[in-house]
Formats: C-alpha cells, sequence, structure tokens
C-alpha cells in the first residue's frame, strides 16, 4: 500500500521508512552541529528502485528537512518525485556519481564541512593515527585533491578512483565523503570520524603527537570489528540519537 506524503506524491512503504531515516538523519546532524547553513548533503538510495535517492531541498536548513520534503531525484539530477523544491548541483553532481557507480557500498551518503574534518583534510599528512578513533580509520581512507567546487561530471571518475575500495574520501581543502550500504553504518563512520578529528587538532595544538605503532594499529582494528558485530553497523547508535532529536522536535516525522 502507497503512504500519502501530500497531495499528488505517494511513496511505497519502504521509500517512507528511508524517508523517516534521512531526515532523522538531517536532524541528528544538525543537533551534533554538523549542518553548514543550507549546504552540504546527505543522501540515501530509495528501496527497491533503481538508480533514484532522496536528498535535502536546496534552501532549507537541516532543522527544517522532513520525510516529506525530502527530494527525489535520478543519476542525472532530474527531480522525478514531483517536490517543489530545487537541489543543490554541487550535491547531486558528486552523490549521483557515487550512487551510479559504487552499488549498495554507496545506498547512503554523507558530505560534511565540519571544522575539525575540513583542518584534517587541510592538513599535509590527513587523519593520523593518534588517538583511538584516528586509529579504526587507518588504511581505510582515500584522498583526493581539491579541484573546486564539485559541479563538473567528468570529476566524478577522479572521485571513484581515488576513494579505492574504501567507504571514506578525504577530499583535501575540503570535506569528508562518508558512505556506506545503510544509513546506520554510515552515521557511526561519521560519529567515529568528526571525533578523530577533533582529538587530532586538539593535539597537535599541543605540539608533536604520539602515533600509535602499525602493529597496534592491526590488532585495534582486528578486535574493533568483532566488537561492532555487538552494535549491529551502527543500528543501535543512530536509534539511540533517534530517540534524542524526537525529545526535541519530532517534526522531522511529517
Amino acid at each position: 500500500m502507497a503512504t500519502q506524503l501530500k497531495p499528488n506524491i505517494e511513496c511505497s512503504k519502504e521509500e517512507w521508512q528511508a524517508r523517516l531515516d534521512l531526515a532523522a538523519c538531517y536532524r541528528i546532524f544538525d543537533h551534533l552541529g554538523w549542518s553548514e547553513s543550507i549546504y552540504n548533503h546527505i543522501s540515501l538510495k530509495v528501496p527497491g528502485e533503481k538508480d533514484t535517492f532522496l536528498i535535502n531541498p536546496f534552501g532549507l536548513l537541516y532543522d527544517e528537512v522532513t520525510a516529506s520534503n525530502l527530494v527525489k531525484i535520478d543519476v542525472e539530477g532530474n527531480n522525478v518525485g514531483g517536490s517543489p523544491y530545487m537541489v543543490n548541483k554541487a550535491g547531486f553532481t558528486q552523490h549521483a556519481y557515487f550512487h551510479k557507480h559504487l552499488g549498495e557500498r554507496a545506498n547512503a551518503i554523507c558530505h560534511v564541512h565540519t571544522t575539525a574534518t575540513m583542518a584534517v583534510c587541510s592538513h599535509k599528512d590527513g587523519l593520523v593515527p593518534t588517538n583511538f578513533y584516528a586509529c579504526n580509520f587507518q588504511d581505510q581512507i582515500g584522498y583526493h585533491d581539491f579541484e573546486g567546487v564539485t559541479v563538473r561530471a567528468e570529476e566524478g571518475e577522479r572521485l571513484v578512483e581515488n576513494l579505492g575500495d574504501h567507504s571514506i574520501l578525504m577530499l583535501r581543502n575540503h570535506g569528508p565523503v562518508v558512505m556506506d550500504k545503510g544509513i546506520q553504518g554510515m552515521f557511526v563512520k561519521m560519529w567515529a570520524l568528526q571525533r578523530a578529528c577533533e582529538i587530532q587538532v586538539a593535539t597537535l595544538s599541543q605540539g608533536e603527537a604520539n602515533v600509535v605503532p602499525q602493529e597496534v594499529v592491526d590488532v585495534h582494528q582486528r578486535d574493533l570489528s568483532v566488537m561492532q558485530q555487538q552494535g549491529g553497523a551502527g543500528v543501535f547508535d543512530f536509534e539511540a540519537w533517534k530517540r534524542r532529536v524526537d525529545k526535541i522536535d519530532d517534526s522531522w516525522r511529517k
């Protein structure tokens, strides 16, 4: 059965759940201070459909995003859901290329400009294993040199090449792109990356950092992979933060 969103717009039960999760994610990012005025993006593939995804309406703040006002577009950036809102080209150009060429590993994608992550992206060494969270990502991040605002489709090929087999791409002098096959996994990666970058910035402000040896990083990542199975790839984290934003303002459900 279709769920009525607003006049002349309907969607499947699966799409409505995706809309709820994505709208909640926008509110969580905003609550955590990860929004950037009306810019930046979180996108999510529409379940059961080929090459369509949901993204924020351009011009709305993250705390104005709701399940029903998310824009449904295809990989060419065409509005296929009847939304009256436009989409920021810099959003769908980058996200669409990942969605189109990476399959389910890029079902959920975020791009942010938080101070800490942009600072690390702008540092010559990028993310260094100087803290617990940074060790999570050692040798698991790709880097892409800055080419200006990402509005040109031809840059997409280089973005994918520099991402490689990873799920995080640090756009140098710009900000990170984090992806996963599910929105929960994407969120918990972003949360840990943000913490890693915050702590690195604080650590380097004190002078020379103590870098964790590779053999210890290897053990850390091995044991962490076992522990993460208990958390359902971020499911517990995401649901906990959904409860938090729901207590503050549940309008994202509309």
